[in-house]
C-alpha cells in the first residue's frame, strides 16, 4: 500500500468497517516506517507525507459520513 494514493471516491464507496481497517493498517504502516527512519534505513521520505493524507483522507469520510448520519 506504500506509496498508493487513495482517491476519495474510492474512499466513499468502502464501507464503514473497511475504511476502519484501512486507517489501522495505514497507522501501522506509518508506525513501522518512523522505527525505520530511526534506525536510518527509509527509502521514500516523501511516503510519510502520502501515508499521513491518506489516514487524513480516512478519517474526513468517516468524519462526512457521521455528520450526515446526525442531520
Amino acid at each position: 500500500m506504500i506509496g498508493d494514493f487513495m482517491k476519495m471516491k474510492d474512499l466513499e464507496n468502502l464501507g464503514p468497517d473497511e475504511l476502519s481497517a484501512k486507517e489501522k493498517q495505514l497507522k501501522k504502516d506509518l508506525f513501522e516506517m518512523e522505527s525505520h527512519r530511526q534506525m536510518g534505513r527509509v527509502e521514500k521520505p516523501a511516503s510519510f507525507r502520502n501515508l499521513r493524507r491518506d489516514i487524513a483522507r480516512i478519517l474526513t469520510v468517516l468524519n462526512e459520513r457521521r455528520i450526515s448520519d446526525k442531520k
